[in-house]
């Protein structure tokens, strides 16, 4: 456990590492509010963001079923969290960070499947 982990309110784990991001919920200024999300990492090419495919079940009353759908978010990566492509991770939101980026890695679920 790190010493500096700053308590975010959530049941995770705190990294490792230590960072001296501005934006990381652990060791920076940000605060994190509002939904918790799991999904998969799918890019990493970004400098400290990476974007996260989360698939979810919709309800279609008409037809009685389910309908597997899927939503791309585009959340902060910390440098001490450090998320790379294939990695299962907990994202939560957070106020804007860029245009597009309003959600902030806080714990990788595990490690990804080499293969």
């Amino acid at each position: 456990m790190s010493p500096k982990a700053r308590n975010i309110g959530v049941n995770v784990p705190p990294p490792e590492k230590e960072c001296d991001d501005v934006n990381c919920p652990f060791h920076g200024k940000l605060r994190v509010r509002g939904l918790i999300l799991e999904g998969v990492v799918i890019k990493d090419a970004m400098q400290r963001t990476v974007v996260v495919e989360r698939e979810y079940l919709l309800y279609s009353s008409k037809y009685k079923r389910y309908e597997r759908r899927r939503s791309r978010i585009h959340a902060h990566n910390p440098p001490c969290i450090n998320a790379k492509k294939g990695d299962k991770v907990i994202i939560m939101e957070c106020r804007p960070i860029a245009k597009s980026v309003a959600f902030v890695v806080i714990a990788k679920k595990e490690e990804k499947q080499s293969g």
